[in-house]
């Protein structure tokens, strides 16, 4: 389901399915942090919620010693990982089939997150990211625009999420 478009159309959001992608998860100590990162080709950002982003590899630093990194399907990251390992002693765990991502964009984009987040997503910095919750699911958001997001959401609340999304975005629609 790439790019798949769930909306009303008169509705000022619109939510998409975006392509599978490679998706790890990523824990380290930090005194071996700059040798993994080396070593997969990223500077491993050190505070929360930042990103970084080379040849289509994004890392987001989630705590101090973790990471969500992304990657078009097919990369290998886990071969130049294993070539570190006993200099930088690492977990990678393949996690792509734990998540969707939705892309969630448009002039009522805060309006929509708002509704269901307890996050102030307006003070999230472009190019940004933040584990939060949906109503009662754990999601990622990823700030890429001033009404550009991209919500990671594990398949199992992924039709709780949807519902809660296509019900405000009839109510903004409707002007509520």
């Amino acid at each position: 389901m790439t790019n798949q478009k769930h909306q009303f159309d008169a509705s000022p959001v619109v939510v998409e399915d975006l392509a599978p992608a490679l998706r790890l998860s990523l824990r380290v100590k930090p005194a071996h942090r700059a040798t993994l990162g080396q070593a997969l080709g990223l500077d491993l950002p050190t505070r929360v919620g930042a990103c970084k982003v080379a040849g289509g590899t994004e890392a987001l630093c989630l705590g101090p010693d973790e990471w969500l990194i992304t990657a078009p399907e097919g990369t290998d990251l886990a071969s130049p990982a294993c070539a570190v390992y006993a200099t930088a002693p690492h977990s990678l765990v393949d996690i792509s089939d734990r998540e969707i991502t939705l892309r969630l964009s448009g002039p009522a984009v805060l309006d929509l997150l708002a509704a269901c987040c307890p996050r102030n997503v307006a003070a999230m910095p472009v190019g940004s990211a933040a584990r939060t919750v949906f109503d009662s699911a754990t999601v990622i958001l990823w700030r890429d625009g001033p009404t550009d997001f991209r919500m990671d959401i594990w398949r199992s609340f992924v039709p709780h999420v949807r519902s809660l999304l296509s019900q405000v975005q009839g109510e903004i629609a409707a002007g509520l």
